[in-house]
């Protein structure tokens, strides 16, 4: 191989570093490890499981706030609220990564059949890959040989699909962290509802709610790696008309005597 495919096999798949490397040049903080996908799955479940379960008990306590000052239907409806999202959550989730799951093991098997049955085909197609990316045609060809006899599957998961074969995501993962998540988030405004008396509930559960949710919008955010500012407005904004449009509904029911 010459010097240039062999430069551009390095950059595609580095050698193992050898005991001289220093730990910093190895770019340990670079979000490209393994399990990635696992950890980020669980950590958006579990950031949307927490705003949903602060959002839904809160509006939820506080719409039966607006139509009675009673502490037992407030904390009966929240706390059914609780154990209800709390499983909705994780069924919800469990379905919806179990999909991607099943996606990406036909998508991994439909892969290595091909390159059983016609591998001419795919290391022409992997080459090809190569020269979109900005490699010449001598050098994309080269790569694609090395990286085939090397690991075929998973150079053409990588290239292809960008699945990596060793990472993909867990539905219980995502379950267990949304279902936990939506009971501690939604904890919060059971509290904040029950501690307070009669006329401070509706006041102080709005503020514990819109502080919590600003702080689960600025968390989403760092994960995805965005604005966290405009995120944590965002959320706040929405909470803060979640809670004022059931509370005026709760109200409304209560006036009108059919609570």
């Amino acid at each position: 191989m010459d010097n240039l495919a062999r430069a551009c096999f390095d950059r595609v798949m580095p050698t193992e570093p050898d005991s001289t490397t220093e730990p910093n040049s190895q770019h340990l903080d670079e979000p490209h490890r393994s399990g990635l996908a696992q950890r980020l799955n669980w950590l958006r479940a579990g950031v949307l499981g927490a705003n949903d379960g602060i959002v839904s008990v809160a509006a939820i306590v506080v719409g039966v706030a607006g139509a009675t000052a009673a502490a037992g239907p407030i904390l009966t409806a929240g706390v059914a609220g609780l154990v209800g999202g709390a499983f909705s959550m994780a069924l919800g989730e469990y379905v919806s990564v179990s999909s991607q799951r099943d996606s990406e093991h036909a998508l991994i098997e439909k892969e290595r059949r091909e390159l059983a049955e016609m591998p001419d085909e795919e290391l022409a197609e992997l080459a090809g890959l190569y020269e979109q990316k900005g490699l010449s045609r001598e050098t994309a060809r080269q790569v694609a040989i090395e990286l085939t006899e090397k690991d075929a599957l998973r150079a053409h998961l990588s290239t292809e699909l960008n699945i990596d074969p060793d990472d993909v995501v867990s539905p219980w993962h995502a379950t267990f962290a949304s279902a936990l998540a939506f009971l501690l988030g939604g904890i919060l405004p059971l509290l904040a509802i029950a501690l307070p008396p009669a006329g401070w509930r509706v006041p102080v559960t709005f503020v514990a709610v819109l502080v919590a949710l600003a702080v689960t919008g600025a968390v989403g955010a760092h994960v995805g790696e965005s604005g966290k500012r405009v995120a944590a407005i965002r959320v706040v904004v929405g909470g803060a008309a979640a809670l004022a449009a059931t509370f005026a509904i709760g109200r409304l029911l209560g006036m009108s005597g059919l609570v």
